[in-house]
């Protein structure tokens, strides 16, 4: 960051703000209008954090590495702009005539999900003179609108909790600190968001089915080019919401009962075909090799990357039944922890209280409810069935492959607004169904 980011960030600032509140009009209404704008502050301040924290803190980092990628970019329209146009649709292609800037990149290779986020950067870049701040700002509100369709959406479910839901999607720490700046995680949560938009409204709700639509394939493509795992957490459970959905709308009760074993095993056959052929022939997320990537992938992060918060779930032998044999452990440590005494930076304590507000209201929850009461709400609700089986998935996967906590409080983000929106949907479900059975004792 230099003296631009000074002098235009904050004119851009204003142009964002101007935008919000423009669009503010159409996208909320007389309950949720008091939480866009503060929403979307803590969006921005988010990513502007993020970037000083990397500078002065970290020196340097993941977010800084994308913008020198995206300055080689810049500079090579500037010198010749057939050449840059050629860089920018190469993909990672090794051509000759591009080596003087590919040289220079690091991450320049095929298919690369690191250079996908660049190339979404780069014309960012044209609008604001190539200004890191700036940029970061932009991925900002891309990733706020992301949210925002994904608060929607839960409302649509759950219009009752839209304050707790707010609390859940937009004002955990975490999430607004590592998913707004200049880095992978904030367009992957912003295209979660349309992406569980899209298949709500398209599949379950048949509303606006153009738009969610269109939506929804923006999210799905970002995600099989950013970050293809989360998808493939969000498939499974996602096929089962919908089938949940559409046979709880057969009257007869004896055809549901026939039904849903057939939609369930359809559901995982889909899913299966569906994660099997995204990921097929591509060596970091084929299926068969999950397993081994994820041995190698926890003992690089665990041994090579801040050593200081290290974990330790188990071994790893590379096969899925190791896997399997973690998964508990994995769930725990991605949910739960790092515990409070285990915070070695102020970073590490903002995910510390998170996971602690998370075991808090997990243990409290099922306490009140009973756990009975609370595992048959949850098969019982299709939209909690959805948000813990999605949750599972992904704690499983960034739990076993992670290493340590530095690692897990980025790769985490995903499943935590689903997982405390299950839990406050949870509670008010509980609640409802107490009050008939003390208004009857009050009666008598």
């Amino acid at each position: 960051m230099d003296l631009k980011d000074l002098l235009l960030t904050p004119l851009y600032l204003a142009l964002f703000y101007s935008i919000a509140f423009a669009a503010r009009r159409k996208y909320t209404n007389a309950y949720t209008k008091k939480y866009f704008i503060p929403a979307l502050s803590l969006k921005f301040i988010g990513a502007i954090a993020l970037g000083i924290i990397y500078q002065f803190y970290y020196g340097g980092g993941d977010t800084f590495n994308y913008h020198h990628h995206i300055k080689i970019y810049y500079d090579a329209f500037g010198q010749d702009f057939g050449l840059g146009l050629k860089l920018f649709l190469a993909n990672g292609q090794p051509i000759p005539e591009l080596a003087r800037y590919t040289s220079q990149m690091f991450w320049w290779q095929p298919n690369s999900t690191e250079l996908f986020v660049v190339r979404v950067a780069v014309p960012l870049a044209f609008l604001c003179f190539n200004t890191y701040t700036v940029i970061a700002l932009s991925f900002a509100f891309i990733s706020f609108c992301g949210i925002w369709a994904m608060y929607i959406t839960f409302l649509r479910i759950y219009p009752a909790a839209y304050k707790q839901l707010a609390i859940a999607i937009f004002f955990l720490p975490s999430v607004f600190f590592w998913g707004s700046g200049l880095m992978k995680d904030s367009l992957c949560i912003g295209a979660l968001g349309w992406t569980f938009y899209g298949f709500y409204h398209v599949l379950i709700a048949k509303r606006n089915i153009y738009q969610a639509g269109i939506l929804g394939c923006i999210g799905i493509y970002i995600l099989v080019s950013a970050k293809i795992y989360i998808l493939l957490s969000f498939m499974p459970p996602a096929l089962f919401w919908v089938f949940n959905e559409n046979s709880s709308r057969i009257k007869s009760a004896s055809l549901r009962v026939l039904l849903k074993p057939i939609l369930i095993i359809i559901g995982a056959g889909v899913a299966y075909f569906g994660a099997t052929n995204l990921t097929s022939g591509d060596e970091r997320f084929d299926v068969d090799k999950i397993g081994e990537r994820s041995k190698i992938t926890q003992e690089y992060l665990s041994e090579y990357v801040a050593s200081g918060s290290a974990y330790h779930i188990g071994e790893l032998d590379g096969s899925i039944a190791s896997i399997i044999k973690v998964a508990p452990q994995a769930v725990f440590v991605s949910l739960f922890r790092p515990f409070l005494f285990e915070a070695r930076n102020p970073v590490m304590l903002l995910s510390a209280i998170e996971a602690a507000v998370f075991l808090y209201f997990t243990l409290s929850l099922f306490y009140r409810t009973g756990l009975s009461k609370g595992l048959i709400l949850i098969a019982a609700e299709p939209i909690l069935s959805f948000c813990f089986i999605f949750s599972i998935i992904m704690a499983i996967g960034v739990g076993t492959t992670s290493g340590n906590f530095g690692t897990l409080v980025r790769y985490k983000i995903p499943l935590m607004p689903f997982f405390l929106s299950a839990l406050y949907i949870m509670r008010f479900k509980a609640q409802a169904a107490q009050r008939p059975k003390y208004k009857q004792r009050v009666s008598a």
